[in-house]
């Protein structure tokens, strides 16, 4: 059994795009398996960079199935786009299958996002992308959701959206909302469901029968588990489960196939949206880390906060997810920052802390405590071994991999597949 899962470390953002783009040449499967088009992995390589919201990461590799699994949120409008995009960008020759069970995002779980946000006072947003994914989720966990096996069957796609908006226009009524007509939504759902259909299959037995003959299957999820709905920084949080422990749930599998799980961190931290950031910091330094490592977001596009790497938060997600190596993203960004620092621990109400409180407000009054490092100023962009780089570049990613307890796999020294250094044999 060859099975690797691709988890974020922190709030997402951390190159796992990038690390599940170049660990894709050895699989023979891709999966994505939660969240929707409200996270993005942005690939760069032969000088074209191509930013992704719901397909998997293997897409560019032709020779690989790519999975959308049952515990993604899917806009089939936003899918069609993207298959688009990929088609202009020349890349039409692939394998693709979306789960029968995966939910399906429409028109009025875009304007619900807008209207729950809009209701909270400015602190108590979450900072959503109001691209409808955490009222799919409601839906879901509420039954009354519609899945890609209704979506493509038009007479119960039909049936249920009537039934779902009769419920959602009197709430939209009530706040003074536009009505949503059912009759439109279904006039232009019907054709992307007919353009999809071919792509509609059940991928747990697809993935379960690879799985048993021996075939390599990469796990890909959105967000850091950070976000993740349970173990994260609740209620400043996503609506599923970005860690490890939620593949088999999300994909149909068995626990039994899970092998080996890597863990992605930037070299520094990164969040986007509300919440507290334990590390964050605003200086000219977090000006240059902003600019130098383009921390926009993907699918927002909005600046990302910046704060030093956070080794508590390392081994939280090393905890939730069982991480068995740790890639280290983006080191190249720190080169010419003179001090770097890394947060050991918190200290919160004078005591000294190893741990996320689940309290948010016992969170938000957590204070980092830092261990300091000698920078380096020499370019790694080219480097091609761990024992190439700089001495001091050597010291911070070993001691990363020390405060974490977690092996060092990979370490990336720029956007390109070819800048990516590995330590270890993921596939086994």
């Amino acid at each position: 059994m060859n099975s690797v899962v691709i988890v974020g470390t922190q709030w997402g953002d951390e190159g796992k795009g990038k690390i599940t783009d170049f660990l894709a040449k050895e699989a023979d499967a891709v999966v994505r398996f939660q969240g929707g088009n409200n996270a993005g992995h942005t690939i760069v390589f032969d000088n074209k960079k191509y930013a992704l919201h719901l397909i998997p990461s293997g897409i560019f590799r032709k020779d690989k199935v790519n999975v959308l699994a049952n515990g993604m949120v899917i806009n089939p409008k936003a899918l069609l786009e993207e298959l688009e995009m990929l088609k202009n960008g020349g890349i039409t020759d692939f394998n693709l299958a979306i789960s029968d069970r995966a939910h399906v995002v429409l028109p009025y779980h875009i304007q619900l996002d807008g209207l729950f946000e809009d209701l909270k006072d400015d602190n108590k947003k979450v900072g959503t992308t109001n691209k409808g994914i955490g009222p799919t989720y409601n839906d879901k966990s509420s039954r009354i959701g519609i899945r890609v096996c209704d979506f493509i069957d038009l007479n119960v796609f039909e049936e249920k959206l009537k039934d779902n908006l009769k419920y959602y226009n009197k709430l939209f009524e009530l706040f003074g909302k536009p009505l949503i007509e059912p009759s439109n939504v279904f006039d232009e759902y019907k054709e992307y469901s007919k353009q999809i259909k071919s792509y509609v299959k059940d991928t747990g037995l697809l993935l379960n029968s690879m799985l048993d003959d021996g075939k390599k299957v990469l796990f890909e999820g959105a967000q850091g588990a950070l976000l993740c709905l349970d173990h994260g920084t609740y209620p400043f949080v996503t609506s599923s489960s970005p860690t490890a422990a939620s593949v088999p749930l999300n994909t149909g599998i068995s626990p039994k196939y899970i092998n080996e799980i890597i863990g992605v961190t930037k070299a520094y931290s990164t969040r986007v949206g509300s919440g507290h950031f334990v590390t964050e910091f605003e200086n000219e330094i977090s000006k240059k880390i902003r600019d130098v490592g383009k921390e926009y977001g993907t699918t927002t596009g909005r600046p990302r906060r910046i704060g030093w790497i956070d080794t508590v938060v390392l081994r939280h997600t090393r905890r939730i997810s069982g991480i068995t190596g740790l890639s280290v993203m983006l080191l190249d960004v720190l080169t010419g920052v003179e001090t770097l620092k890394i947060c050991v621990a918190y200290r919160l109400d004078g005591n000294i802390i190893d741990y996320l409180p689940a309290n948010i407000k016992d969170f938000e009054r957590c204070e980092p405590i830092y261990i300091e490092l000698e920078g380096w100023t020499e370019d790694i962009t080219q480097t091609s071994k761990f024992s190439d780089l700089p001495l001091n570049s050597q010291k911070y990613l070993s001691k990363i991999s020390e405060l974490s307890n977690i092996e060092l796999a990979i370490f990336s020294v720029g956007p390109d597949r070819e800048q990516t250094v590995v330590l270890k044999d993921i596939f086994k």
